[in-house]
């Protein structure tokens, strides 16, 4: 096979490849931006039209209104400007000679007619963030749904919600660390009685469901006093996320240079000294790889909270398992409560994006 071929083909195969990850990316983009936009819009519009009329359109906007006289009927056709139409058609508008729609708002009792004239609209054209401040706020919240009607709820306070997850996930995130990067400190580098039936089943409890465990958790929390409290969340994610902690530390730290160990301990360093001063510093890919993965998970559980906190502290999660029984058909409370949850999930990310890899790659290439 000639080099210009294999060339060609090379690059049909990168071309194939590139193809089939432009599909996926825009495929799982598409759908998150219209709930991003959503969260922005009025909620009038979001029953009136697609997200994507945000972009630049030309549309119908409105230019006037007024109302009918009280005595006019809408039972029987209703004549407008030289146009008689129902009351059915005149709600879905009807279009003048002169171009302008006329369209009855609300119900029948309204007789307001509204007056609409085609024109370009420009990109975020009514964006809001009035979404935000009603999901944020405890207050009661006002709205119109697309009959006109105005719809007035008790907000959800998930300002609350978010205090409440950050008060889990940061000691949720930061305790099984330092036990997990002691004890994998101790299985890699420390001789002790025991050593490998320990961590034979520390691995063994990876594949340990932690649902058999919420139970008799809950159990023996509910006779300590423990439950619907924030130590009791803290213990739990702590025991659920170390096994994968110290499993994934001892890979990483087990590949450490032998060399600096034991020019420490010619200096007199002890182990405790070795662990805090060389072992800690040289171990922060790893440490911000599992930290990725522990805030997330506990920042998006939602069973262990819904058994061990119950409505009592509610976090993210429930709180927006709550506002989808509450608050069903508001969009766009729904959406702004999701991106309000996925922004500290995102900010840790990317802050801690630069380890990540580093940390996966932990303990796979020797030499």
């Amino acid at each position: 096979m000639s080099k210009t071929n294999q060339g060609k083909k090379l690059s049909l195969g990168q071309f194939l490849i590139g193809l089939v990850l432009v599909i996926i990316i825009v495929g799982w983009t598409i759908p998150t931006l219209g709930i991003f936009v959503t969260s922005f819009r009025d909620s009038r519009d979001i029953y009136g039209s697609g997200w994507w009329t945000v972009l630049p359109h030309k549309d119908l906007v409105k230019s006037d209104e007024f109302e009918l006289p009280s005595d006019t009927n809408p039972n029987i056709p209703v004549t407008i400007e030289g146009v008689t139409a129902t009351f059915e058609e005149w709600r879905q508008g009807q279009t003048l000679e002169d171009g302008r729609t006329l369209r009855w708002y609300g119900n029948k009792r309204s007789r307001k007619i509204e007056v609409f004239q085609e024109k370009w609209i420009g990109f975020g054209a009514n964006l809001t963030l009035q979404n935000y401040r009603d999901v944020l706020s405890g207050r009661e919240v006002s709205y119109q749904d697309a009959q006109g009607n105005t719809i007035s709820r008790q907000g959800n306070n998930f300002s609350d919600a978010v205090l409440n997850s950050l008060a889990v996930s940061i000691p949720a995130t930061v305790i099984p660390i330092l036990i997990a990067a002691f004890a994998a400190y101790a299985f890699a580098w420390m001789e002790f009685p025991g050593r490998r039936p320990l961590f034979i089943m520390v691995v063994a409890l990876l594949v340990v469901p932690l649902q058999i465990a919420l139970i008799p958790i809950l159990r023996d929390y509910t006779r300590w006093g423990l439950n619907g409290t924030f130590v009791g969340m803290w213990l739990a994610h702590t025991g659920f996320g170390l096994p994968l902690a110290i499993y994934l530390l001892y890979n990483y730290i087990s590949t450490l240079p032998r060399d600096i160990f034991e020019s420490a301990y010619l200096d007199g360093a002890t182990p405790f000294t070795t662990f805090v001063r060389l072992v800690l510093p040289l171990s922060i890919p790893a440490l911000a790889s599992f930290a990725i993965f522990q805030f997330l998970w506990v920042w998006n559980d939602y069973l262990v909270a819904l058994v061990f906190l119950g409505d009592k502290n509610r976090v993210v999660t429930s709180a927006l398992a709550a506002m989808i029984g509450e608050k069903g058909q508001d969009w766009h409370l729904l959406t702004s409560g999701a991106f309000l949850s996925m922004i500290l999930p995102l900010a840790v990310f990317f802050g801690l994006q630069k380890f990540f890899i580093r940390g996966l790659m932990a303990g796979s290439v020797k030499g």
